[in-house]
């Protein structure tokens, strides 16, 4: 298992749409995470800072995220929360942090 921590930034106008959409996340969305092996998944905001966290359960990352990426349900969901990132303009989203410290 790997743990995962992120960051991204949204823009001002749109944290509330952001917010309301995953309010009511799409089953069919939440399906696909939990297939390519994503458990415990939370996002935090704070302003217009968001901070993702997961766990990767599965022996090929790079696989199940691209098995995500093709999910014709998940593109749709994309379409509608990527617009809400500050950088979409760039395609630049979540950025992946250090671990630095675990304490189990």
């Amino acid at each position: 298992m790997k743990r995962f921590g992120q960051t991204a930034r949204l823009k001002p106008d749109r944290i509330e749409e952001y917010r309301r959409l995953h309010a009511s996340a799409w089953p069919e969305v939440l399906g696909t995470i939990t297939a390519c092996n994503i458990r415990n998944y939370s996002i935090f905001q704070q302003d217009d800072l968001l901070f993702a966290y997961f766990e990767y359960h599965g022996s090929d990352y790079s696989a199940d995220m691209r098995a995500m990426a093709e999910d014709p349900v998940t593109q749709r969901w994309w379409k509608l929360t990527k617009p809400c990132f500050l950088h979409h303009s760039i395609q630049e989203y979540y950025t992946d942090m250090l671990e630095i410290f675990y304490h189990q």
